[in-house]
Parts: structure tokens; C-alpha cells; sequence
């Protein structure tokens, strides 16, 4: 079976071939590679590099709560009723940032934030502001920063939507997920159309600048029918850009997901049928494909980073501002410097008992050598889409590509055979069905490709 991507052919059966467990590269190595061994001082000495560099910012805010549980979920969240319990986080959260910003060149530009969770809509509209009041007081925002944050629609207002906008929020998204209501009810997650519309309704009214929804192929009880009907809503809800995740059904990862009958899960076949019909339909309705699971519209800064080559990823996903260095606030969130990784502590009380005792909460960490670096570069290259410029790399890095890589060259060939890339001395350039199966390509530079497919989702 084939199908076109766009104007391209694709067998199925090669799909299938190379649908297998790898990382989705948001960092390399990935944040399985994170220890505990790692040093806090290691922390505290990249970002005194990261000064000196005077790299701008990019900050990211984890706010763990959630009212009840989504059975899909693979974040790291507290499910809690009891609102009380974000009350003392709010203010660990303030005393990280403030810890944390004497650390940061106050020269240094922020030109992204973003709110992620959990539900960052779990807070109070006065916790919200007193949040935002701390990161306003201890960093530098640039007057044209790219301000996002996530929310749920299932407990939002109109309100609440026209506060985030004139708080400073110009850029939303929220989980679609699946309109079929049979699938919503088997990830307890119930959104009905009339509430999804209004919820898109007010924020257009609030003149957020950029407006993202997420869908997940593979859920429970999904099929090409009712799948393809949520396409046809989602488009006409007219999203400036739409995120489609394949369903990463791990349950001995995340035990939330024991909640979903293994049996109800899209099979392999038809999933493929979906993927096939979302690329199509998108496409065909003016969204531009973008990575590996985004489309956007033509005008959107994705597409035109896309365009110029200047997509990124990182812990956040695809980004316009790959130049920046991550830092992350909050429990479970992760910082990016060049050149170290890390993770804050999971558990709050470990998290609140760092932060009283004026220590950065990092529970652990990688510090990235000559060759991750290298491995990187080369590796998000591939993974936004398009190529890798081997003339560039050896400039950087002062090497021979194809001599340094020759393994991996060798094993490119293998999927160059199959369509996936085409091979120059000049580059690698990621084909159309290449962008399909991208991690698959990525995991030839791996370094670090070890013992971990258990923890991994498939490709596909």
C-alpha cells in the first residue's frame, strides 16, 4: 500500500520496517542519558560560561498540577483536587527564580517564555500574576518576546483567557486531542465540540498572536473514520498551527496509561492509514508539514525557519529561537545550556528542601563533551527537516566529515536505498518520506544508543 506525502509515493511496509523504538531527539543526548552523579557545580559553572557568551534566554515554567487524569498523559504531573496544594509552590517557585536570576547576566535578553505543565490554568488568575510580577522583576524581557503557555479548555473562561493576554501571554496552546467522544471517554478526557469552538472563539477575540492545538494519533478507539473527522474540525477551527503526536502507549514507564485497554488501541495498519490521511488533509488545507509532527500555516515562524533552515529543537520542541539557552523553573523541569543538561527534582518535597536550603533544585544532570556537541549538531540538523550541511559542520568542528562518520555514512547508504535521505559530499538531505521516519535517521549519529528501547516510544 502507498500513499503521497506530498506528490510522493510511500509503501507502507517500509514504514513499518523502520517503526521502531527511538528517542524523539527534543535534546542530544537525550534525557534518558541524565545521572545523578552530575555535579551542581557543573550547573553553576556553564551558566557563568553562558555569560560570557551572553547567549540570549529562552525560560520555561513547569506547573505540575492537574484536576483529574488524562489516561494518554506521559508528562510529569500531580493530580490533586485540593488547589491548597499549589499554594506553597508558587512561592518555592518564586524563591527559585530569584535564586536563580543572581546567577544570570542582567544583560541578557529573554526572548521566549513558556508555561508548560500539567496545567498552568490550575493556578489562580493571582497566582498567575504573582508569577509572572517575579520573572518580570529578576530577568530582562525583550519588548517582542514569543510569551506562550499551555492551557487546559476544559477549565478556562473568557475571562481567564483575556487576563493571560493582558498579563503579557501572546501565544497559547491547548490538547484536542480527539473530538470522537467515545475516545475522549476512554483517556477521561470529555471536551465537547460546542465547548472546544467558544474556547477558540475567545481567544481570537483576545488577539492572540499564534494559536496551537495538539492531536494524538493511535488513542483508544480511534479509527480512519473518526479520525478523519476530527481533522475536518480541527481545520476548521483554523489553529495558526496544529501538533500531531503518535500515542506513546508506555505504561511501565507511566502508570497512568494501565488505565487504557491495550486491545481498544489503534492497530498498527490503521494507524498508518491515519498518519497517511492527516498528512493529506493538512497539506491539502494549506498547512505547511514542519519537523516531524507540526503543521503550520505558510506565514507562520516555523515555516519560514523551516524555509531558511533555522528550525530547532530542544526540550520545548520545535523552536525559532535555537540560539537561545533554556533555562527551566520548577519541579521536573529541565535547563540547556551548550553545554550541561539538567533536571530539577521530581518530588516537591525534595524540590522545596533544596530551594530552603539555597541550593539550585537539580537532581541530576549530563555534561556534554566535544563529541555530544558535535553529535548534536549534526543530529538536530536532521531532526528540523531538511539537511545537514557537511561543509558547515567541518568548518565548525575542524573535521573530515565523511572520514569522522564513516560508520555512520555506511549506514546511511542503507537508507538512502530506501528513499529516506539523499547522500552527497556536500550534504544529507532529509527526503519527503525521510521526514516521516527523521528519528530513524537521527539514531544513525547516536552515540549513546544503548539499553533504553524499553523506555522509548516507536517511531510511528
Amino acid at each position: 500500500m502507498v500513499f503521497q506525502v506530498p506528490g510522493v509515493k510511500i509503501d507502507l511496509e517500509l514504514i513499518k520496517k523502520y517503526d521502531t523504538p527511538t528517542p524523539r531527539y527534543t535534546s542530544y543526548p537525550p534525557a534518558t542519558e541524565l545521572r545523578e552523579s552530575f555535579q551542581k557545580e557543573d550547573f553553576r559553572d556553564a551558566i557563568a560560561l553562558s555569560n560570557q557568551r551572553q547567549t540570549p534566554l529562552s525560560l520555561y515554567f513547569h506547573i505540575p498540577f492537574c484536576q483529574s487524569a488524562c489516561y494518554y498523559c506521559g508528562c510529569n504531573i500531580i493530580v490533586s483536587g485540593n488547589k491548597n496544594i499549589a499554594i506553597p509552590y508558587v512561592e518555592y517557585l518564586g524563591s527559585e527564580i530569584q535564586q536563580t536570576a543572581k546567577l544570570i547576566s542582567p544583560e541578557r535578553p529573554v526572548v521566549q517564555i513558556h508555561w508548560g505543565g500539567g496545567t498552568p490554568n490550575y493556578l489562580s488568575k493571582e497566582q498567575v500574576a504573582k508569577i509572572w510580577k517575579n520573572i518580570a522583576n529578576n530577568f530582562t524581557i525583550h519588548p517582542h518576546a514569543e510569551v506562550s503557555i499551555e492551557v487546559n479548555p476544559r477549565y478556562i473562561d473568557k475571562d481567564y483567557l483575556f487576563f493571560l493576554r493582558e498579563l503579557g501571554f501572546n501565544r497559547i496552546s491547548f490538547g484536542l486531542q480527539d473530538f470522537d467522544p467515545k475516545v475522549q471517554a476512554a483517556i477521561n478526557r470529555i471536551q465537547p465540540d460546542e465547548m472546544l469552538f467558544n474556547v477558540m472563539g475567545w481567544m481570537r477575540e483576545a488577539e492572540f498572536e499564534s494559536i496551537n492545538v495538539d492531536l494524538i494519533y493511535g488513542l483508544p478507539h480511534q479509527t480512519l473514520q473518526s479520525f478523519r473527522s476530527t481533522i475536518k474540525k480541527t481545520i476548521e477551527l483554523d489553529p495558526d498551527r496544529i501538533a500531531v503526536f503518535n500515542f506513546a502507549y508506555i505504561p511501565w514507564v507511566k502508570a497512568v496509561q494501565k488505565n487504557i485497554d491495550p486491545d481498544a488501541l489503534t492497530p498498527p495498519q490503521e494507524k498508518l492509514e491515519i498518519l497517511q490521511m492527516t498528512i493529506e488533509e493538512l497539506t491539502r488545507n494549506k498547512y505547511l508539514f514542519i519537523g516531524m509532527d507540526h503543521f503550520a500555516k505558510p506565514d507562520d515562524e516555523l515555516a519560514t525557519a523551516q524555509n531558511e533552515g533555522s528550525l530547532q529543537r530542544n526540550f520545548q520542541g520545535y523552536t525559532t529561537h535555537g540560539q537561545a539557552e533554556l533555562l527551566g523553573f520548577g519541579a521536573t523541569s529541565v535547563s540547556m545550556l551548550h553545554e550541561v543538561y539538567a533536571q530539577n527534582h521530581k518530588q516537591l518535597k525534595d524540590y522545596y528542601q533544596a530551594i530552603d536550603a539555597g541550593i539550585l533544585p537539580v537532581s541530576k544532570g549530563y555534561k556534554l563533551n566535544w563529541e555530544d556537541i558535535l553529535r548534536r549538531d549534526v543530529i538536530m540538523g536532521i531532526m528540523s527537516g531538511t539537511r545537514v550541511n557537511k561543509q558547515e559542520i567541518e568548518q565548525k568542528y575542524q573535521i573530515d566529515f565523511n572520514k569522522y562518520f564513516a560508520q555512520e555514512m555506511q549506514e546511511l547508504q542503507r537508507l538512502e536505498n530506501d528513499g529516506l535521505v539523499d547522500l552527497s559530499n556536500q550534504s544529507i538531505t532529509i527526503t519527503e518520506i525521510g521526514r516521516l521516519l527523521v528519528r530513524n535517521i537521527a539514531v544513525i549519529f547516536d552515540a549513546h544508543k544503548v539499553t533504553r528501547e524499553r523506555k522509548l516510544s516507536r517511531a510511528i
